[in-house]
């Protein structure tokens, strides 16, 4: 059973997918099936939509991460954007939140870009070649957009794509 803190998340996830950027603390609370003061003991505004996206960056990084141990690091990259159905909603979540970015009205946590300058460091040390490997990584960010924005590849494209750009197939 989740904890409170990963209800609170939960609940705001499902409210910034329904469009609620950023969602009203009593609207999140009332999702969660706590109180206000519940979630106020947790979160502010700020701090809850960087929770959402702090997960979403962990979740990612501990995939990425086991993937590069492997030497698969560059699949998995390309692989994420065939999310699953949990992985879908998280990353729909921080995709509405790029309005808030984008409006100036929150700084997304320094984590995420901490993460990309890690996950492009991986990419390089398991490619060998910087030129490679921001072509992977763009790829990658390409198919994420098209998946959370549009219809999404099914892994047979993406094994395809895999296989093209001569990477390791990697264990997903």
């Amino acid at each position: 059973m989740a904890d409170t803190r990963d209800q609170i998340l939960d609940a705001a996830e499902r409210l910034l997918i329904a469009g609620k950027v950023p969602p009203p603390l009593h609207a999140v609370a009332q999702e969660a099936g706590v109180s206000k003061g519940g979630v106020l003991y947790h979160f502010t505004t700020t701090t809850l939509l960087h929770g959402v996206v702090q997960r979403a960056v962990r979740l990612a990084d501990e995939r990425l991460t086991a993937a590069a141990a492997q030497g698969a690091m560059a699949a998995a990259w390309l692989r994420l954007s065939v999310p699953d159905d949990q992985d879908r909603r998280l990353f729909q979540a921080v995709l509405s939140m790029v309005k808030v970015t984008a409006a100036g009205d929150l700084d997304l946590p320094a984590e995420v870009g901490e993460a990309a300058e890690r996950w492009d460091r991986m990419l390089l040390a398991e490619l060998g070649d910087p030129a490679r490997a921001r072509v992977v990584r763009l790829v990658g960010d390409g198919l994420l957009f098209n998946a959370l924005t549009s219809q999404p590849p099914d892994a047979a494209d993406v094994d395809a794509l895999v296989s093209h750009l001569g990477l390791p197939p990697g264990v997903e």
